[in-house]
């Protein structure tokens, strides 16, 4: 059985950080979570006046950031002494645990800075664990060629290839690319949310569309399967994770469990115990 589109959704423009313009799709009126996923951006310009203010030093507590850069530079710096740089076709990937201060700046470079971020929710017994960071560099994300395009795997297995991201909780990160005319199919397990997000071309499921821009949340059930349009190559991210079925309580740069929990982290940053 072939999954079925759920629901196409377009998301809204809107800015984040110190003014980074950029499109929210999973955490805007439209569609506020889709379990475990918190929230999911689209950034990206050849306009350095619409990122380079970035995202000064801010708070997390009980979920992990996935950043994935396509094209421009980032560097980040965080409270527990780790630093990096992220480059084209790099990730980031934050455990903020407990609580975690952060900032990630963009590098002024030539041309077009663009790429994702994700925020993956932690299980209630896993939020308060110690915070962690991995700077996944370009070379160490595996591609897989198939016959009619390419899968970045960057974390998960796809046709017996693991990506390098440890996520906490079951879950799968794919950058796919297809030729025109081209189709890919893969298993998921049943009842694990999956979405695809087109970002160049447009995808055909089961003859419906999803265009450039935005993203189409799958039924729970069935296999994977799209392709792209006769006259142009697609290129999308597909991710998919095992639903926590938790409360979910959020303020701000915090998501526990409780609304009591989010006041406890709000009263531990303003005493600057957050990350202790």
């Amino acid at each position: 059985m072939i999954r079925e589109l759920l629901k196409v959704v377009e998301g809204v423009e809107t800015s984040d950080g110190a003014g980074v313009k950029l499109r929210r799709i999973i955490g805007g009126p439209e569609l506020n979570m889709f379990d475990p996923f918190l929230l999911f951006d689209e950034f990206g310009s050849d306009n350095p006046d619409d990122y380079m203010a970035g995202f000064p030093a801010h708070p997390h507590r009980g979920f992990e950031t996935v950043t994935y850069m396509l094209n421009g530079k980032f560097k980040h710096k965080d409270s527990s002494g780790n630093e990096g740089i992220l480059t084209d076709g790099s990730v980031q990937w934050m455990t903020a645990g407990r609580g975690v201060i952060h900032s990630e700046m963009p590098e002024k470079t030539d041309g077009l800075a663009r790429g994702f971020q994700l925020w993956l929710n932690l299980p209630k017994n896993l939020k308060m664990i110690d915070p962690a960071y991995n700077d996944i560099h370009p070379d160490d994300i595996p591609c897989v060629l198939i016959k009619q395009g390419e899968v970045k795997v960057i974390s998960g297995i796809f046709n017996g290839v693991e990506g390098p991201g440890r996520p906490h909780t079951g879950m799968f990160y794919f950058d796919i690319k297809l030729n025109a005319g081209g189709f890919i199919e893969f298993p998921v397990d049943d009842l694990w949310n999956t979405f695809i997000y087109v970002y160049s071309g447009s995808a055909n499921i089961e003859n419906r569309r999803v265009y450039k821009g935005q993203l189409g949340l799958f039924k729970d059930s069935g296999m994977i399967k799209f392709s792209a349009e006769d006259s142009s190559n697609l290129r999308c991210v597909v991710i998919g994770g095992e639903p926590l079925n938790e409360p979910v309580a959020r303020g701000g740069p915090f998501v526990m469990n409780t609304k009591a929990e989010i006041m406890k982290a709000f009263s531990d940053y303003q005493e600057g115990v957050l990350t202790k």
